[in-house]
């Protein structure tokens, strides 16, 4: 998956000989072995499908050739339920982040055979892409589906989702627009829930609780495969009021 979370300063450094702000990372970047056509997606479909780096903000209407409500999926993994989504919403369009190489290949592969025109990827740093690319106030619903749960205490710092993310989702959200989040790892739906509560940028639309596994995400076989080992999954959606 793709974010980066700033780090507090290092305890210690003062005045003009402090050092600079390092980044955590809430992923870490592994090349993977690439199939053959993974490779050829790489080559041949990324022109289609991705988005180059670029200092310039995203211009949507220009990206899809309309203005379509635009949902934005954050270390989609190997594609499956963004790919999902975006052949059965032809009307909608659908960015997807993801840092790892072979599974920006197989959404490429899947978007092909489908044939599908609402779907681009980026990869690169999901939260450099959301704060420097992504228009404030131009997306209509962001998901964050299984993220990296960093189980050990001393890597929390590195989960994704802390107060400063949740308030950068938020501008890039319009008004009535949906942060949705699932995980299999309680401790971290405890603290996406604890997180996202404490937000004024943000209203559960369950009350203040988890929400009822939404129809609209699709079933992925990571899950399926989490339900046959019996893992219980945890959702969370809110809305910006």
């Amino acid at each position: 998956m793709a974010p980066t979370i700033p780090e507090d300063p290092a305890a210690g450094d003062t005045g003009a000989a402090a050092r600079p702000h390092r980044a955590v990372r809430s992923f870490v970047a592994r090349a993977g072995r690439m199939t053959t056509a993974q490779e050829r997606a790489w080559r041949e479909l990324w022109p289609r499908f991705g988005i180059e780096d670029d200092a310039r903000p995203l211009d949507f209407e220009a990206l899809f050739g309309r203005d379509a409500p635009r949902t934005l999926e954050i270390g989609f993994g190997n594609g499956e339920a963004l790919v999902a989504l975006a052949a059965a919403h032809p009307e909608e369009d659908f960015l997807g982040i993801e840092v790892h190489r072979p599974g920006v290949g197989h959404l490429m592969l899947r978007a092909e055979a489908l044939g599908l025109a609402n779907l681009r990827v980026a990869s690169r740093d999901a939260v450099e892409i959301l704060g420097a690319r992504v228009p404030d106030a131009s997306l209509d619903a962001v998901l964050l589906y299984f993220p990296d749960p960093w189980p050990k205490k001393r890597h929390h710092k590195r989960r994704i989702v802390q107060p400063g993310f949740v308030e950068l989702v938020a501008r890039k959200l319009k008004t009535g627009g949906r942060f949705r989040l699932a995980t299999d790892w309680q401790p971290y739906a405890e603290q996406m829930l604890e997180v996202l509560s404490a937000s004024a940028a943000f209203e559960n639309e369950c009350g203040t609780g988890y929400s009822p596994r939404p129809a609209s995400r699709p079933l992925t076989r990571f899950e399926s495969r989490g339900q046959r080992l019996g893992h219980e999954v945890w959702d969370l959606s809110f809305t910006k009021p």
